[in-house]
């Protein structure tokens, strides 16, 4: 019926044009009268040729009911194997298998029949050789049909008048491509048209795909994209090696193509429901992440209590996800941000809701209220992920670097110690590697603290320190602020041109912090592979053209100049600091200098007194002599250097 709707609503309420296309599919009851046309079709076609051959045969036919017969007897057997069922614009091998099948078993039956009435009548019903042309015909008939209705279809569909349609290539010509290719096209409403496949291979240049054509890298190469009569190229990130992706990518932006990814066809399972984004430079980025052998981290975890401090920040968030994935008995999350923390309490508790959670809003640097929660709970882990992380904004407010990231982190420390906790992983930072700003040298003397209190007579818990570099999507990197930027028509700013950062991702980021939890024995400070750096100009430049912009033309670049104690490069090990190879090739354990408790203690208890009651020179004057290599960079402390 949906099929006379559409024509009824076309004729007397559209605009008088039939969008074939659009109809979703001819009623099955539909499908089996008009096979069965065909095969009436397909009997007075065969009736007719017999008669041609041998003129006296056509008698043989005689009565109608044999006619009826052989049609009934095919009809049962298209509806046993149901050869009306499949959508017809789709038919595959499966379709015609079954019509073969069904009019298989139809010869076989029928030609049984023919054999018994000459038995036991003494009758010829009709001759074999009409039985074989009958069913060669038919087989052919039903098969063009949906041959037919198949291409009719596609050509409706690719006549459509579309103007806004962007006309794209498909990256690849495995069977993958075919079948984004295929996804794609059979979407009509989404905005993109396929015009062409691209690949490595030079041997294809006269062969067409999906009657598309095929071009090459090196045709590319060598033009511009008005010869590929395309706007963009579209691929599957995720079947394309990162090497081999950030290379098509390259020449994809010289030649002023949009780059466009696809999400997996066979995730979502229906073309329908294919999603098509512009590639982000996340996509590039992403490097190939830790294979952690999970048996250990499961068993650190499971039916463990586990405190997670800063667990609505983006990575400690990350870590609550991951360690909920282990069945914890209990997840505690605490941190001093109260919508960031309701928005993550609303979303474990409908992805993880078999799972014990406890969200407390409060800071770490009020030890009563962490005494509280360890006296509550016996926490067999606890992962320190809470801390003021942005340069400029300590720089203003180093009182606020001791309260939280010296202080804070102590008392987490001390009250671990003091009730037994078995782990303490907390998250450092590569600014805390030869520090040249107040985040960066509070985090090290915290990780001095935490050094120290691991070989404090009594202790039985593990102290075990992680540093990253730059996290993809984290609150307050880069990428985020330039897509902003970006969004809003520029500028793009950068504070100087020669500027690099390590990036890695945030689910790296935390199975690099869950592997530490396991493997650390007490004491270690673990550094990663980072890979190469990144020069920020060039990130910046990348994520302008993946927009569809053209940088310093659509977009323009400014360089503010570095901000206070900022620095150009930065480190993850110590000058003159060795490292030890770990189990996994990417993890490494840094062998930096350390302090004894007693002294560190002293220097801890001193700075927070200062940060209580001087201003902000005497406190940094007091951070610079427990962290001797810090030298303040473009900042009103490099006085005290001096």
């Amino acid at each position: 019926m949906k099929l006379f709707h559409n024509i009824k609503s076309t004729i007397y309420e559209g605009d008088n044009s039939m969008n074939i296309s659009n109809i979703r599919y001819i009623p099955r009851l539909l499908v089996l009268v008009i096979d069965t046309v065909l095969l009436l079709v397909s009997l007075l076609s065969s009736s007719y040729i017999i008669s041609k051959l041998s003129p006296e045969s056509v008698l043989n036919l005689g009565n109608l009911y044999k006619g009826v017969l052989i049609v009934g007897v095919n009809v049962f057997f298209m509806i046993v194997f149901r050869t009306y069922a499949g959508i017809i614009r789709h038919s595959t091998f499966v379709d015609l298998l079954k019509i073969f099948l069904s009019n298989f078993c139809a010869f076989i039956v029928l030609y049984a029949v023919k054999i018994f009435v000459f038995v036991y009548y003494h009758e010829i019903l009709f001759l074999p050789s009409l039985l074989f042309i009958y069913f060669a015909i038919t087989f052919t008939v039903l098969t063009l049909f949906r041959i037919c209705v198949k291409e009719v279809y596609h050509i409706a569909k690719e006549n459509e008048i579309n103007t806004a349609k962007k006309r794209i290539l498909i990256l690849g010509i495995g069977q993958e491509a075919v079948a984004l290719a295929t996804a794609v096209g059979e979407n009509a409403h989404n905005p993109y048209e396929i015009v062409g496949f691209i690949t490595q291979r030079k041997d294809s240049k006269r062969a067409k795909l999906l009657s598309k054509k095929i071009y090459s890298k090196h045709q590319l190469e060598n033009h511009d994209k008005d010869y590929l009569k395309a706007d963009g190229v579209l691929l599957d990130g995720a079947k394309i090696p990162k090497k081999e992706l950030s290379e098509w990518v390259n020449l994809f932006l010289e030649k002023g193509l949009l780059v466009l990814k696809a999400s997996s066809v066979e995730k979502y399972g229906s073309n329908e429901n294919i999603r098509i984004r512009n590639l982000q430079i996340e996509d590039l980025l992403n490097r190939k992440p830790i294979v952690i052998k999970n048996e250990a981290v499961e068993e650190r975890h499971h039916h463990k209590s586990v405190l997670i401090t800063g667990g609505a920040g983006s990575i400690g968030s990350e870590i609550v996800r991951q360690v909920s994935c282990f069945k914890p008995s209990k997840v505690v999350i605490l941190d001093q941000s109260e919508s960031p923390l309701y928005e993550i309490e609303l979303e474990l508790k409908e992805t993880f809701p078999d799972i014990n959670f406890e969200f407390i809003l409060g800071d770490i640097s009020n030890y009563d209220r962490l005494r509280t929660i360890f006296e509550q709970n016996e926490f067999s882990m606890v992962y320190h992920a809470a801390a003021y992380k942005h340069v400029p904004l300590m720089e203003e407010n180093p009182h606020e670097a001791i309260r939280v990231n010296i202080k804070g982190t102590k008392n987490l420390a001390i009250l671990s110690s003091e009730y037994k906790v078995n782990r303490f992983v907390m998250i450092s930072t590569d600014k805390a590697v030869n520090p040249t700003n107040v985040m960066g040298a509070s985090k090290r003397t915290a990780e001095l603290f935490v050094q120290a209190l691991q070989e404090k007579d009594g202790n039985t818990t593990k102290f075990i320190t992680t540093r990253f570099g730059n996290v993809l999507g984290s609150n307050g990197s880069v990428i985020p602020h330039f897509k902003k930027q970006i969004e809003k028509g520029g500028p793009v700013t950068i504070t100087h041109p020669d500027i690099v950062r390590y990036f890695m991702t945030i689910p790296e980021a935390c199975e690099l912090v869950l592997q530490a939890g396991t493997m650390g024995q007490g004491g270690e400070i673990y550094v990663f592979d980072m890979g190469e750096p990144v020069k920020i100009l060039n990130l910046a430049k990348r994520m302008i053209k993946l927009s569809g912009l053209v940088p310093d033309e659509d977009i323009k670049i400014v360089f503010t100049g570095l901000r206070p104690g900022e620095k150009l490069y930065e480190e993850l090990l110590s000058d003159g600091t060795k490292t030890l190879p770990t189990h996994h090739e990417k993890i490494m354990r840094s062998k930096d200098p350390s302090m004894r408790f007693t002294d560190i203690n002293k220097f801890v208890e001193e700075i927070i007194n200062i940060a209580e009651t001087e201003g902000k020179i005497e406190v940094v004057r007091m951070l610079k002599k427990i962290v001797k290599e810090f030298k303040s960079n473009n900042s009103e402390f490099e006085i005290l250097d001096k």
